[in-house]
């Protein structure tokens, strides 16, 4: 191996590649150990690119198709390299792969780490830094590296201290496949020592699928390297022989993740199909979560061979956030992104690895409600797209949906549907809830006053998606979910004789005040009634059951859909004194102005709050200030002349 040293180029790494370094080198993240994990990991992936690739081209593999990692360390020098024999890299892989990070959302999650490197260091394992992790130990790193199929004279050497540049230069290279070499800081040496290797590698990757080979102790020839991880795919054992932390640190490998994830399902399918699937339910959310055209997916291997790094065709979008692996014994080893969405085997393994995904949260939930809670936090957004998405598995995922509640003084989401359903009063048929643009509006809603007085549990909506959600949802155990701000009331059989009465009473006495509030109100309404939900709030704005609330006609338009318009009614409650006094006002009393505007100003501020109280927007608020500042002068008059 020589260099071309007359051919050396520097260049200057990408700023979010400096950043990151920067966070690297100067990390406060106190499992440093984890970089050879990343560096492992990295190695496994080459050499199952390259047997993939082999499957085409089979003179890839040069005449060794032996695939394997190797560690080799000097701890008098104190260095320490991870080889592999995978599938290399050419120049122009190394400067993208190496000098730049080519990942959407990249500036915005390292603004999250700025700053406080405590916090930072807790969000390394969210972004799988891989090779950067090997800065936390290193002073200087170098990369030897040959793509396959490429002649030796294409080697690269690549070489950088994690400051602001590197070094790239031709380098002859017979054998295929890289190096990576870590020139180690003073107070790291420990990373140079055989045994500390040793009890790594079978810690963190032991579940390797190829072998990861070490010298021997006092051994001083080639033939001296053994094998030091179980270099067998952990799917393919039996979930008896497996012990927990083997399935956890599987699952760090997969998803470059430093935190335990919170549940796993491990399952064998034989009979008509022949299929492994493991996959991982994970503690926190990834920073790209909400970024729908970053490719995302199981890992899919055919008969143990690794295929894609994210099928994303076995599993609907709304479950994107499963990690995890499925080896199928059915599907050709040629298939491609193409054959996985027209192929009828992967839509039957899709439907029964999406059930169960379900089933998994279900166990969490039923069983480990905190950890349950800590998955809703993080993934729950994104679980509330599968009502709408997945028909057929509505009422799984409704179960595993959680609300805010009027029984509850927080406004966590903690509350399932199946518990709303047992505390639902006697004769109540339905489940309740009322939309705002955050849970705290919700519960300062005007319409569920009434409800609140009764006893009556109200679930609250926050979330911009979840009126969208409740609209496909409909019904839960037979029980309809039911907007109290849209159309009537309908309290059932929970609404008294009395209740009945008083209400024909109120309309029947209240005829006159409805028809001249209509009047002054025009075309912005589509009636006034009489309250029946109302006790505290003089007026409240109400929608048709079949028409859009405000909340999505707001969605839907800041998606850029436009629906015809929509006009509420205006509910007053007769029994408000603000009511009773527009009533007391006659068409030509001594108010503010004549009776005919105070009359008009009362009503119309009446209806521009109600407007307000439920999050609407006021078309011309200047004049709504200059009608209520009329009001407050007809109030603070008679003081003055008092």
């Amino acid at each position: 191996m020589t260099t071309k040293g007359s051919q050396r180029q520097t260049l200057g790494f990408q700023t979010e590649v400096k950043q990151l370094l920067r966070l690297m080198i100067h990390s406060l993240y106190s499992n440093k150990e984890i970089f050879l994990r990343e560096l492992i990991s990295n190695a496994s992936d080459a050499a199952d690119k390259l047997r993939f690739q082999a499957l085409a081209e089979p003179a890839l593999l040069e005449g060794d198709a032996e695939l394997a990692i190797r560690i080799e360390h000097d701890s008098e020098r104190g260095t320490l390299t991870v080889a592999d024999n995978g599938i290399g890299m050419s120049r122009e892989d190394v400067v993208s792969q190496l000098g730049t990070i080519a990942r959407s959302g990249t500036a915005e999650f390292l603004e999250k780490m700025s700053g406080d490197e405590r916090a930072g260091a807790q969000l390394i394992g969210q972004f799988g830094v891989g090779f950067y992790s090997a800065f936390m130990v290193a002073e200087r790193v170098e990369v030897l590296t040959r793509k396959a199929g490429e002649p030796a004279s294409s080697g690269v050497r690549w070489e950088s201290s994690g400051e602001g540049d590197f070094t790239v230069e031709p380098f002859d290279m017979a054998e295929r496949g890289t190096r990576v070499t870590l020139h180690l800081r003073a107070d790291e040496k420990r990373f140079a020592d055989g045994h500390v290797l040793r009890a790594l590698v079978r810690r963190y990757s032991d579940h390797i699928a190829i072998p990861v080979r070490m010298r021997a102790e006092g051994a001083g020839s080639e033939a001296g390297f053994e094998t030091v991880n179980h270099a067998q795919a952990l799917w393919t054992r039996p979930r008896t022989e497996i012990k927990d932390e083997e399935y956890r640190e599987l699952y760090k490998h997969i998803a470059h993740d430093s935190v335990d994830p919170l549940a796993w399902s491990h399952n064998r399918v034989e009979g008509k199909r022949d299929y492994t699937s493991l996959m991982y339910v994970p503690a926190h959310a990834p920073f790209d979560l909400w970024n729908r055209d970053k490719p995302r997916g199981l890992k899919l291997y055919v008969k143990r061979v690794f295929i894609l790094d994210d099928a994303g065709d076995f599993l609907p979008l709304y479950l994107r956030f499963i990690k995890g692996v499925v080896d199928s014994s059915d599907l050709p080893l040629n298939v491609s992104r193409e054959l996985l969405q027209t192929n009828p085997e992967v839509e039957a393994m899709r439907s029964a690895l999406t059930r169960r995904a379900l089933d998994m949260l279900a166990r969490l939930a039923a069983d480990e409600r905190e950890k349950y809670l800590v998955f809703w936090k993080a993934f729950g957004r994104v679980l509330k797209e599968g009502p709408a998405e997945d028909a057929t598995n509505r009422e799984r995922i409704a179960r595993l949906l959680r609300f805010a509640s009027t029984r509850e003084k927080s406004d966590a989401e903690e509350q399932a549907l199946e518990d709303y359903v047992g505390r639902m009063q006697t004769g109540q048929t339905k489940i309740y809830y009322v939309a705002a643009d955050s849970i705290a509006a919700a519960r300062a809603s005007p319409h569920l006053e009434l409800l609140r007085q009764r006893g009556i549990e109200v679930l609250l909506l926050g979330d911009r998606v979840d009126e969208w959600m409740i609209e496909h949802l409909r019904e839960f155990d037979g029980k309809a979910l039911h907007d109290v701000a849209r159309g009537d009331l309908d309290l059932g059989a929970l609404a008294t004789e009395a209740d009945r009465s008083r209400e024909e009473a109120a309309v029947k006495e209240s005829k006159t005040l409805l028809k001249r509030v209509k009047d002054v109100l025009g075309d912005r309404v589509t009636e006034v009634r009489v309250a029946t939900r109302l006790t505290d709030s003089p007026a409240c704005l109400v929608y048709a059951r079949g028409e859009l609330s405000p909340n999505l006609r707001r969605l839907f338009e800041a998606a850029g859909q436009k629906f015809p318009a929509s006009k509420p009614w205006l509910e007053l409650n007769v029994e408000h004194p603000l009511v009773k006094r527009l009533d007391s006002i006659s068409a030509a009393g001594p108010t503010a102005g004549d009776g005919a505007s105070a009359f008009g100003d009362l009503a119309l501020t009446l209806f521009d709050q109600a407007l307000l109280a439920q999050g609407g927007q006021l078309e011309e608020p200047a004049l709504y200030v200059a009608r209520l500042n009329r009001l407050l002068l007809a109030v603070a008059a008679p003081a003055a002349h008092g």
